[in-house]
């Protein structure tokens, strides 16, 4: 008889926001997307106002340890309560309710490191409210890989949006355009390219993964004559991750790097910020893309959308990216899994 998998540590997100409605909905649908057992570590009772608002008739069940969540699944949306949220009323966020959201992150990530769930998958948060409770991290990935460092290793989360076939990386993501000439250098562009090439391999089964990566300047710089930073920066980074033996192409106009024919010629493009990668990404597959952190020792994926608190508890939100972020977390683990 085959071992029980462990089920997936879910993140109810910011409460007020749609979390719970793309949570339960997903939940809904777990039969007809194929979607594998999860356990959703938040307060069980916004979910259950959330349900009523909704008009969803989801049974919910707290479970006492993450392990209980797979027999359960099927029959109730196991929960592993995590209390604290307050009064949480839908699109109305509430700066009371960010110590519960941090410490839902928390829990996921002990569970994945105690090895009690297989990946980390989290729903939105407000980072500004987030700011106001004294959080000191830009987001979830920066929290999440200060987390597993505890050991004193340095780690370089790295974000990579995944929509099928179609995968995007930033080199630089959460900071203004005027800091990117700044922060863009030859050894971060070149430890984020070997973080993808090992990822792919690790995580998605690439043999020989195919990179390509854009210019920073209009035509990838024109030779020099439009910007430096091709020549200084970002060509000699592809000459040393070429000398380690992987396969990056560049640096190419970003204008014409999304194309369907352009596609077809690379499993990954690595830009160099974030409206770079996630203008075409999001015009091109808005619906179910995912959000993946590469570079952490563990799967986490996540939702490619934000809180939308303008939407929360209407029956207005599309649970298709948290429905692909979980059936992506689970391909992931298993892949991980299987070459080890």
């Amino acid at each position: 008889m085959g071992r029980t998998p462990k089920p997936l540590a879910l993140t109810l997100g910011d409460p007020a926001g749609i979390g719970p409605d793309v949570t339960l909905l997903a939940y809904a649908a777990r039969e007809r997307d194929g979607i594998p057992p999860f356990v959703l570590i938040g307060d069980e009772s916004v979910l259950a106002q959330r349900a009523k608002a909704l008009g969803l008739s989801v049974p919910i069940a707290k479970v006492a340890e993450p392990g209980d969540a797979t027999g359960v699944f099927q029959d109730a949306l196991p929960v592993l309560p995590m209390g604290g949220a307050g009064t949480v009323k839908a699109g109305h966020p509430s700066v009371a309710a960010m110590d519960a959201v941090k410490r839902s992150i928390e829990t996921a990530f002990t569970l994945v490191q105690d090895g009690e769930a297989r990946a980390v998958v989290t729903n939105p948060v407000s980072k500004s409210h987030l700011y106001q409770a004294g959080f000191e991290f830009p987001g979830h990935t920066e929290y999440l890989a200060a987390l597993a460092s505890g050991d004193g290793k340095r780690l370089h989360p790295v974000m990579m949006l995944v929509a099928g076939p179609f995968k995007v990386v930033p080199t630089t993501i959460h900071i203004p355009l005027k800091d990117v000439e700044r922060k863009l250098t030859r050894d971060l562009l070149l430890e984020t390219i070997e973080i993808t090439d090992r990822d792919l391999r690790r995580f998605f089964g690439y043999a020989h993964p195919r990179l390509s990566v854009s210019g920073l300047n209009p035509h990838a710089g024109e030779e020099g004559s439009l910007g430096r930073e091709e020549v200084e920066t970002i060509e000699p980074a592809l000459a040393a991750a070429r000398a380690k033996g992987i396969d990056v192409s560049g640096p190419y106009p970003a204008d014409t790097l999304f194309h369907a024919a352009a596609r077809e010629r690379y499993d990954a493009a690595i830009c160099m910020y974030h409206d770079q990668a996630l203008v075409p990404f999001k015009t091109l597959a808005f619906e179910e893309g995912v959000n993946v952190t590469l570079g952490l020792p563990f799967v986490r994926t996540s939702p490619d959308h934000g809180t939308a608190f303008d939407i929360a508890g209407t029956g207005r939100a599309n649970p298709r990216s948290l429905i692909e972020a979980l059936r992506l977390a689970d391909a992931m683990s298993e892949t991980a899994a299987d070459g080890d």
